[in-house]
Formats: structure tokens, C-alpha cells, sequence
């Protein structure tokens, strides 16, 4: 089976255009150290909950579309080396600096997965 990071960000929609760069430059370099899939989606039919739901789960505002996103690679093992590659990765460096990333990174929701149902 494969192993799967997972991520929930709430991005401004005036930012959209700019995550979109940031991701695609990003992706690029995952891949490049040997992930299996890079997907970035942002939401269109994402309700909002009272109790629970994508756009609470990151304490969305009016003004934010929520994307979620998932990297596939071949195992955990490669998981973790592909991450440690990539987080050294000078090309990264600027992109990945807090201040400069076009969504409030204190709201993003991420984790590893395992899968248990592969279809």
C-alpha cells in the first residue's frame, strides 16, 4: 500500500492565484524527490458546520476558500525521506518562510495517513 500526508488550509481568495504558484512550484519539487502524487484542490461545495466541518476545522473567514490537499508516496519510510529532502531544498527556502506564504499557516491541519481501504 501507499501512505498519504494530508493538509486542510484556509487561503484567502484574493491569495488563490498566489497559493496556486507556490504550489505548483512546490509540487514540482516533491515529485522531483520521488512522491507519487501532488493534489491541491480548493473547495466549491464546502458547507459550513455548526459543530464540525472543513471550513471550521480551520476557523475559515467569509473572505477564505479551504483547500485540501494530499501528497501520495510509496510508503512512510519514503514519506519521511522524501520530506526531509524536500525541507532542505534551497528552492523552498524563500517560498516556505512564514511570513511570506499566502495563507495563515497557524490554521492549517495536516498528519500522515495510513490507507485501510484501496480501491
Amino acid at each position: 500500500m501507499s501512505y498519504v500526508d494530508g493538509f486542510v488550509v484556509p487561503v484567502p481568495k484574493k491569495n488563490l492565484a498566489a497559493y496556486r504558484r507556490l504550489s505548483r512550484k512546490s509540487g514540482k519539487i516533491w515529485m522531483e524527490y520521488g512522491a507519487l502524487e501532488y493534489i491541491e484542490c480548493a473547495g466549491d461545495d464546502v458547507p459550513p458546520g455548526k459543530v464540525t466541518s472543513f471550513p471550521f476545522s480551520v476557523k475559515a473567514k467569509k473572505d477564505e476558500v479551504v483547500v485540501f490537499s494530499w501528497i501520495v508516496y510509496k510508503s512512510r519510510k519514503q514519506r519521511d525521506s522524501i520530506n526531509k529532502k524536500v525541507m532542505a531544498d534551497p528552492r523552498l527556502k524563500d517560498m516556505m518562510d512564514l511570513k511570506n506564504l499566502p495563507f495563515d499557516a497557524k490554521r492549517m491541519i495536516y498528519g500522515g495517513f495510513k490507507p485501510i481501504v484501496s480501491l
